[in-house]
């Protein structure tokens, strides 16, 4: 309950809200967007600062380790499940949305474990950094596969359009958002305690006020794409929450085999069970344009992002108490 009245989440619904009844609030494309590189750079700054005190230890290479392999991997299982309903594109898009992450809802994270006060690694921002780019390699190559196994449906016309291959890999490892994100934990590294201080009124304290405002944007786009969801289909709708969580969990079980404290197993638990709807989509339209965008950036961000960031957070952290994880 103290998530769901807290600032951010209610936010989030008030936008929610003045979607649907037809209100004109609405926030600048551009503002957004100066919204979405300030969280990002302050994140992984803040991170970078964490791994600049205490350094990577075995464990931590170990949890980015399984997080790197946990994105390229979700999406096969992902795809096993999806592939009975949909087209191969459509499903390979949809596991590779699954299979990254969200940066928002990884944010939102945080921000609960700040106000709870539970302390957490720096690394787990650089295991965010990480599970962007893998999941979107998996999901092209589970596409390639499909459309090449099935001559009747795509053809050599359709298959001659698709990338590459240099594009996508442009597009997943120098995406602006990933770019600023891993840039700036660099920075933090670099220039350690000294740099995050003079920075630290600018990075830290208006952070939770950057968040309210763009979760209230972010409120306004999922409640637009409520028509959509109709169009998806109640298989789609209940794996977007089901697979979810079921990924989570395999995230919670992760960080208990690591020995991972609190704050570090909910990170990981969002990480695994959250999907991509803003880097992933970009370089899926640019890799598989087969694709409809409608299904797998609708899944992504008008159901399964709302539901982590108000029941899945405190669900993770729940789950994560009773089995004593970091205790």
């Amino acid at each position: 309950m103290d998530l769901l009245l807290s600032p951010p989440i209610l936010f989030f619904v008030l936008g929610g809200f003045a979607s649907l009844v037809g209100s004109d609030l609405d926030v600048p494309k551009p503002v957004v967007r100066l919204l979405s590189l300030y969280l990002l750079m302050a994140i992984g700054t803040y991170g970078g600062y964490k791994l600049s005190l205490g350094g990577l230890d075995a464990r931590a290479w170990a949890t980015m380790g399984a997080s790197v392999v946990a994105s390229f991997a979700m999406p096969f299982a992902t795809f096993a499940v999806l592939r009975r309903r949909l087209t191969g594109p459509d499903a390979a898009a949809v596991a590779a949305c699954f299979g990254s992450i969200s940066a928002v809802t990884f944010i939102t994270a945080i921000a609960f474990l700040d106000r709870e006060e539970i302390a957490y690694s720096g690394y787990m921002v650089a295991s965010m950094a990480l599970m962007e780019s893998p999941a979107v390699v998996s999901g092209v190559l589970l596409a390639r596969l499909t459309m090449e196994g099935d001559r009747s449906r795509t053809g050599p016309d359709q298959t001659a359009g698709a990338d590459d291959g240099g594009g996508v890999w442009r597009e997943s490892l120098l995406n602006g958002a990933v770019l600023v994100l891993v840039g700036s934990l660099l920075i933090g590294i670099v220039s350690g305690e000294e740099g995050w201080r003079a920075i630290e009124p600018f990075m830290y304290d208006p952070f939770k006020g950057v968040l309210c405002l763009f979760l209230l944007d972010m409120g306004l786009v999922a409640a637009r794409r409520i028509g959509d969801i109709r169009e998806a289909g109640w298989f789609l709708i209940g794996f977007s929450v089901i697979g979810a969580v079921v990924q989570g969990l395999v995230g919670v079980l992760v960080a208990w085999g690591l020995g991972l404290s609190a704050g570090d197993a909910l990170l990981l638990a969002i990480l695994f069970g959250s999907a991509s709807y803003i880097a992933v989509p970009a370089a899926m339209r640019l890799a598989v344009p087969e694709a409809n965008p409608s299904i797998y950036v609708t899944l992504a961000l008008a159901i399964t992002f709302p539901f982590n960031i108000i029941l899945g957070i405190p669900m993770y952290h729940l789950l994560i108490g009773v089995m004593g994880i970091g205790g």
